[in-house]
């Protein structure tokens, strides 16, 4: 629940674009790259959410593996997809007149036109958000059981942390390259720039909420006891007979 309703608040949030040193009462930050410079944290509001769908995708992996990923991964796309089109058509519904106008400190403002502009995203950042998603989603879960492989049960922050910082790099770069390269024509220089700076900002988020990651682990192992281990160990059906051990008896 908290995977597929994180996902979604990371779609619509992430219409407001913030400045995080505005935000936390810091200068600009004023860095360069690919040559556009006075670049500074201007990010989406969808980053709030979305670092927490990455902390669980990697809790999901380590007690559901690939497939519990796989399946989560699409149900969510599925009900951002079944989402958008929702609002395609809410956008598009005649608005009341008492509602369409409103005064606030003084201003008129249009609130069927506000309405539009923050939920009608364009369909290339539509398109962007969800192979981006996708394309994290299972670069991650690739990384995570290539870590684990190395390291069996051991540290989880390598596979965690590193599966996310690889995934988000993809993530933060498909999503900004498909939007606004393609969608909106922006130059490959600006576009790089500005992932560069959005994955910047995304590992730091990564490295520090590590720690998320061992108290899940810790609060599941102890809820659970043995229990998992068990469950691992015993094979739920016969391999040949497709009948329960126990029933075998």
């Amino acid at each position: 629940m908290f995977f597929i309703t994180n996902a979604l608040l990371g779609e619509f949030a992430g219409t407001k674009v913030f400045s995080l040193e505005a935000t936390l009462g810091l200068s600009p930050t004023d860095l360069s790259f690919f040559g556009v410079e006075h670049l500074s944290f201007n990010l989406t509001a969808g980053v709030i959410a979305w670092p927490l769908v990455f902390v669980l995708t990697d809790i999901i992996n380590e007690y559901f593996g690939r497939r519990g990923v796989r399946v989560i991964s699409f149900i969510a796309a599925g009900l951002i997809a079944y989402s958008f089109i929702i609002i395609y058509i809410t956008i598009r519904l005649a608005p009341a007149d008492f509602w369409q106008l409103r005064v606030e400190e003084g201003e008129r403002l249009n609130m069927n036109l506000a309405y539009a502009a923050i939920f009608g995203q364009g369909l290339w950042i539509i398109v962007g958000s969800l192979v981006a998603f996708l394309v994290g989603q299972f670069l991650d879960v690739t990384v995570f059981e290539f870590f684990k492989s190395k390291t069996d049960d051991k540290k989880i922050w390598l596979r965690a942390t590193g599966s996310t910082l690889v995934s988000q790099l993809v993530d933060s770069f498909v999503v900004l390259f498909i939007a606004f390269y393609i969608g909106a024509g922006w130059s490959l220089s600006q576009v790089l720039a500005v992932c560069t700076m959005n994955y910047i900002y995304k590992a730091i988020i990564a490295i520090f909420s590590t720690p998320l990651l061992y108290i899940a682990h810790f609060a599941i192992d102890r809820y659970l006891g043995t229990t998992t281990e068990q469950a691992s160990s015993e094979p739920l059906l016969d391999s040949e007979t497709d009948i329960a051990p126990e029933k075998l008896n």
